[in-house]
């Protein structure tokens, strides 16, 4: 078994990335990207790889102690960092320190702003009558205006904090792995999360994803700690329920299949890892759970959610090819296109297109996502093929869950929109990564293959249905 990330994977990777964006740029040259996104491509995906290879090695002579603190401090002075470069970067090309076309964020900003006002002013009932019951996305922006009115409404400070929430998931996505296999697994994947370009970069706007993948981690971490634990006491229980009750306030779907995922568990997993009696007594709690939920209004959202879901889909696809500047032939595009590629997209854009700046920003990051599928597949197989997968129920059937949900919904190809489950896809690359042999590495080859035609194929598509080509 493996306990890190070979040259064998890291030097190829690189190597296809430029070979990737060098075949792009020449076909499609009246479209190329700007320099300075080509220049943060190629620093996303060979800081990634390289030192994803360097650490793992380095860093698994270590003990637990010194490999958790060298991880927090490296992933918090890595955001830091960022944090305070994309502030300045932003105002600097956009004259505002919001990333582009930033209507999500400055909309959370304002609404913060108001919230932070009638706090000062001492009474906040507008904004409740403004919320009107409605709690799924309105955790974030109560969260932003609460901070607003203790930090003079600062934005950098709000992502300083972002940049603690990234650091402190890292370690988390170690625990949660190394409990769950090794410890030499679980600083793979700590390591993976310290460097995952998209993680870090999400710590630099003013959108609530930071937020959300701590808590997200948080909840899975802590309900795994809860099955595997052979004590019962109030702190275990109460501390996943309110990280669990936290998420449907950011998005009603992840909440939703994070209580899946947990029932999931709660009745396949093997009766080695949950005995009989908690099953009895969190089935209890997690029924009690739901009779309150049904009770809000969250459960008509819920409803809502399900009763939508294809129209949701179909209607998103429709006005992403007929809006101004939109890709006609989005409308061919649907969920049983996107469900088998769930876990390879979305792909790299490496063409200018207006308006499409934060796609290329990050265009390194999702290539790294593209060559981490593969260990993700392999991991999955040998879960399966081992007769193992019971054992890790929770991650998994969140992964799968959740995936399955974004699929068929109308953010599938949103980078954005991937990141709750994307700590979970880089613990089962992790996996993947730890359990690969000389026997199966050879089919990494037929990988790089399919990652470069699908590469230069979906910037084909981009601009071809934009007539561009």
């Amino acid at each position: 078994m493996l306990n890190y990330f070979p040259k064998y994977f890291t030097q190829k990777a690189m190597l296809l990335y430029v070979i990737s964006l060098a075949a792009v740029t020449g076909i499609f040259f009246s479209h190329a990207m700007s320099w300075i996104w080509i220049f943060f491509g190629l620093v996303e995906v060979i800081g990634f790889f390289y030192f994803s290879n360097e650490l793992t090695r380095h860093w698994g002579k270590t003990s637990p102690k010194v490999f958790t603190k060298r991880l927090f401090t490296n992933a918090l002075i890595i955001r830091l960092i960022w944090v305070v470069f994309s502030y300045f970067f932003y105002k600097a090309m956009t004259g505002q320190p919001f990333e582009f076309a930033a209507a999500d964020a400055a909309g959370y900003h304002n609404e913060a702003v108001w919230l932070a006002d009638m706090i000062h002013a001492g009474n906040i009932q507008p904004y409740f009558a403004y919320i009107n019951g409605r709690f799924s996305d309105m955790g974030y922006p109560f969260y932003l205006g609460c901070l607003y009115a203790v930090t003079g409404k600062s934005i950098l400070f709000a992502r300083l904090l972002k940049a603690f929430y990234g650091a402190a998931a890292c370690v988390l996505v170690y625990k949660l792995t190394a409990r769950n296999f090794e410890e030499s697994t679980g600083r793979i994947a700590g390591i993976l999360a310290m460097l995952m370009p998209n993680l870090i970069y999400y710590s630099g706007v003013h959108l609530k994803e930071a937020e959300m993948v701590f808590l997200t981690v948080a909840f899975i971490e802590r309900a795994d700690a809860l099955l595997r634990n052979r004590k019962f006491n109030f702190i275990n229980i109460f501390v996943p329920t309110l990280l669990g009750a936290s998420l449907f306030f950011f998005r009603t779907a992840l909440g939703v299949t994070a209580l899946f995922a947990v029932l999931t568990a709660l009745v396949f997993a093997r009766k080695k890892m949950v005995r009989s009696w908690k099953r009895v007594i969190y089935g209890i709690w997690i029924g009690i759970t739901i009779i309150y939920f049904a009770g809000t209004s969250i459960s008509s959202e819920v409803e809502s959610l399900w009763q939508n879901r294809n129209e949701n889909q179909s209607t998103s696809i429709q006005w992403r090819a007929e809006r101004e500047g939109g890709n006609r032939l989005a409308r061919y595009a649907s969920g049983a296109a996107f469900a088998p590629l769930i876990l390879v997209i979305p792909f790299p854009t490496m063409v200018n297109i207006e308006g499409q700046e934060n796609q290329q920003t990050i265009n390194g990051g999702n290539f790294v996502k593209n060559i981490l599928a593969f260990f993700v597949i392999f991991a999955l197989i040998w879960a399966i093929k081992n007769k193992v997968w019971r054992n890790y129920l929770l991650i998994g059937s969140f992964t799968i869950g959740y995936l399955l949900v974004l699929a068929f919904s109308a953010f599938a190809q949103s980078e954005r929109f991937h990141q709750p489950v994307l700590p979970f896809i880089l613990i089962l690359a992790a996996v993947g990564i730890s359990r690969m042999t000389n026997r199966y590495k050879k089919y990494f080859w037929w990988w790089m293959g399919i990652i470069f035609i699908a590469i230069v194929g979906w910037n084909w598509f981009k601009l071809a249905g934009r007539g561009l080509v």
